[in-house]
Order: structure tokens, then sequence, then C-alpha cells
């Protein structure tokens, strides 16, 4: 049992999901990229996402050890892969998952009849947000046991890890104000599905030699964990015609709300370099419906199972004492259940980048270039960063995108992040008449052996899209 759990923790953390999207970012052919800076640039005169195939997004990633790291056939006994992959990896090493599925959108601009420089979007997606950090004392106490770790403190803030389902309807706004510079807002309702959390934990467990038997284990515990929606789903009362309903009433806005919102700009410094920002996801959950929270306090010492059993004088039987034991376990780690409400806060998340183009189109019956100086190539460098419990996350990425043909259009991406040092992505858009299709994947070098890969990632979606006639 005490390798199970061990293997199960290293396991469930052995995978992680990101949500960087540096290969999305500033790909103006695609409206989804308006979502990562609500002040971009637009290429389009009007779009609708394909219903539930407009972008569909799901990675994978490893901080530590991977897959292959416990299970390669390379002749190394499996206790001892399993014990190096817990030690090579510290408390704070973060496994974090995320995935969207965006159910509709849409967008088009308006303006005078001269000029439409003002573009209104909206939509509704869902995501799926999980981070944990590595508990590392907790995988050593499985994987060694107390015995041996006499006197040592297994510690409780080891224990961090939140996840959340929610639904979010967007509207945004975008405004190009001149040549040179772009801005735009998007603000969000957020209904929340599911949410648990436990990020506060405090306190630590020791054994040390005892007076009255062996050993004495002393606990000093303030652990809390808080859940909405979790719940009603797991009542035994409710079937699955009924949680289904519940399910699509939280996704159209019938869940815990929130309020939050997205800015970005643009600006042009001259005819080949420009900059651009965004601040997403500046907001908050109230979590008020279907609360329930666990919390476990206090001070205890067990001294463990006396080594002369029963107490047959007294009239003990061997299932009074086992029984005792059992009761002094549920006096220790039941935890108190309330139903208070409490606030979450989204994940911020940071975009800039800096660009530059080159390579000027011509028209095709004319050696003449222009008049909008269009560039078919830009290479440039990115920068993101996200708020997470413990510590900020960053990645830089470098990146060189190019216009093949008027209807398709490539952008290669080399990623550095808290994975991999070598990550590098690929991407691509079409258009077959006003259908739009793109798709992009990360880390292709580590498809040779995906066992053994730092990061995988995916993104595709379909729309349909009337184009503005820059060519």
């Amino acid at each position: 049992m005490k390798k199970f759990i061990l293997f199960f923790i290293v396991i469930s953390c052995c995978f992680s999901f990101s949500q960087n999207k540096q290969l999305l970012y500033g790909f103006s052919d695609i409206p989804q990229s308006l979502l990562l800076n609500p002040g971009g640039k637009i290429k389009n005169d009007w779009y609708f996402g394909i219903p539930l195939l407009s972008h569909i997004h799901a990675n994978v990633g490893i901080t530590g050890s991977t897959i292959y790291d416990i299970f390669a056939s390379n002749g190394i006994d499996f206790n001892t892969k399993l014990q190096n992959a817990v030690y090579s990896m510290g408390s704070n090493d973060f496994f974090s998952a995320n995935q969207q599925l965006e159910i509709f959108s849409g967008g088009f601009s308006f303006g005078s009849s001269y000029v439409k420089n003002k573009y209104l979007s909206f939509g509704l997606y869902q995501e799926f947000d999980f981070i944990t950090y590595f508990p590392k004392d907790l995988a050593i106490l499985a994987l060694e046991g107390n015995q041996n770790n006499i006197y040592r403190p297994f510690r409780a803030n080891n224990i961090n890890v939140a996840a959340e389902a929610i639904s979010v309807f967007h509207l945004g706004y975008n405004k190009k104000v001149n040549d040179n510079f772009t801005f735009g807002v998007r603000g969000k309702i957020y209904s929340s599905i599911l949410n648990v959390n436990s990020t506060n934990n405090k306190g630590r467990f020791i054994t040390e030699r005892g007076q009255n038997n062996f050993y004495e284990h002393i606990f000093n515990l303030d652990l809390e964990a808080r859940t909405s929606g979790v719940a009603s789903l797991t009542d035994d009362e409710s079937g699955s015609n009924a949680v289904v309903k519940d399910l699509t009433k939280r996704v159209l806005l019938g869940g815990n709300l929130g309020l939050g919102f997205d800015i970005g700009i643009t600006h042009q410094l001259n005819e080949q370099w420009s900059l651009d920002a965004s601040l997403l996801d500046v907001g908050f959950i109230r979590h008020s419906k279907d609360v329930e929270n666990y919390k476990i306090e206090g001070d205890y010492v067990y001294e463990g199972i006396d080594p002369i059993f029963p107490d047959t004088g007294n009239g003990q039987t061997a299932e009074d004492y086992w029984n005792e034991i059992e009761d002094d376990f549920v006096e220790l780690f039941t935890p108190d259940t309330t139903t208070s409400k409490y606030t979450t806060w989204r994940p911020i998340k940071l975009n800039t980048s800096i660009n530059y183009g080159f390579g000027e189109k011509q028209y095709e019956d004319c050696n003449c270039l222009k008049d909008n100086k269009s560039y078919l190539n830009s290479v440039g460098l990115q920068l993101f960063a996200m708020t997470r419990p413990k510590q900020p996350i960053a990645a830089l990425t470098a990146y060189y995108y190019r216009r093949l043909f008027n209807n398709l259009q490539v952008k290669a991406t080399y990623t550095i992040d808290s994975y991999s040092a070598y990550n590098i992505g690929l991407g691509m858009s079409t258009n077959l008449g006003g259908l739009n299709f793109y798709v992009m994947a990360d880390n292709f070098l580590e498809f040779k052996n995906i066992y053994n890969a730092q990061s995988v990632s995916l993104q595709l979606g379909f729309n349909y899209i009337f184009n503005k006639n820059e060519d």
C-alpha cells in the first residue's frame, strides 16, 4: 500500500498543462488571437467560430522526472528509479493542467462608412485549470516510512493544490486609434462549475522515541480544503440526468459567478518595428452556492499500538482493542465541515512582445510595393508570465512568422520555460474560401520518444472568416 500511494503521487504529478499559448499569441490571421491580446491587430471584417470546434487546446508537460525515467527498460530496479524520481524533484516543483474548449464565438468591425476602425468580439468558452506543488515530504514518508526518520519533521505546507472548472462569457472592444496605436479591453463573466483548493496548509508530523511505547507520533496540523460545486455532484441521491442538467446550467452562467477583464495594446514604433502587451484575467469568483469546507486543526499525540494487547484482565476483547485504535484515528483526522463563503482570484497572465517585419509584398503585375507596407515575414521575442500560489512562472519565446501564400501562414517558435530549454513549436493557418483552419503543436524534438517528453501541446480550430481586402 505504501508503494502504491507513492507511485500515485509521482505519476499524478508527472503531467502538467500550461496556459502559455506562444504559437497563437500575435497570430493575427486567427481570430482567437484576440483572446490573448484584446488590443491586437485584426485582419478580418467579421467572423464566427464553428461551435465547439473553433478553439480546442490541450497541453501536457513535466518539470521533473518523466514517465520514461520510471518505466524505461534499462536494467535499473524499479524501486531505485522511483526513489531517484522522488529525490530529483523539490517541493517548489509545480505541476499544472489547463484545457480550453470554445463553445461559440464571433466578431465584427464597425465604424463610419469610410473607416471601420472598431471591432466587437464575443463568445463563451469552458476552461479547466489545475495546479499542485510536489509534496516531497509526503512522498518521502510514503517511500521510506517514519521508522528510519525519527525526529525528522514532515511539513504539511508541502500540500498545495487547486483545481477549478469554469465557463467564461466575454465581450471585447478593439479600436484602431491611428496607424500607430491600437487598444482593446474585454469584460468577462465567470461561472464556476466546480472548485477545489487547499493552498494555505501549515504544520508538521514528527516521530520521536516514546515513553509508554516504542514511538510517539506528534501531529501539529492546520489543514484546510475549500470546495464548491462538488458536494451536490457526489450526492448518492443525484442521478446521472440530474448531474448533467446541473452541469449544463453552471456552464450557462448558473454557477458561482465572478467578474474580470483583459486589456491590451499594440504600438507601431515605425514601419517595421512594433510592440504589444496584454494583461489577462484580472478578476475573481465568489463561491456561495454548494459550498463545503473541511478543516483539521490542533495538536495531537498518538503513541501507537500497545505491544501487550488486549487487556483481558479487565474484560477487553481483541475486537474492543482494535475498535479503540480506530476511534483514536477517527478522532485525530475527522475534519470539521463548514459552509462558509469564500473568494478565489483568477491567475493573472501577462504577455508582451517586440516584433520586426521584413520582406515587403509586391504586386504581381508591376514592380511596385503595397501602400500599407504589408510584410511577408516577421521575427520577434515574446515574454509570458503568470501568477501562481507560491511564485510566478515565466517563459521566453523567439518566433519566426512567414506568409507563404495569400491563404497560408506559418509560425515557428523556440521557447524556454519551466519545463524545457529547447521547446520548438510549429503552427499554420489556412483559408479555403471563407473557411479558416489552424493547427499548432509544441516540442517536436520530443516526438521521437513521447514518454520522455517534457511537454507536448496541441491547438486547433475552425472559423468562417470574411477577410479585409488588403491584397
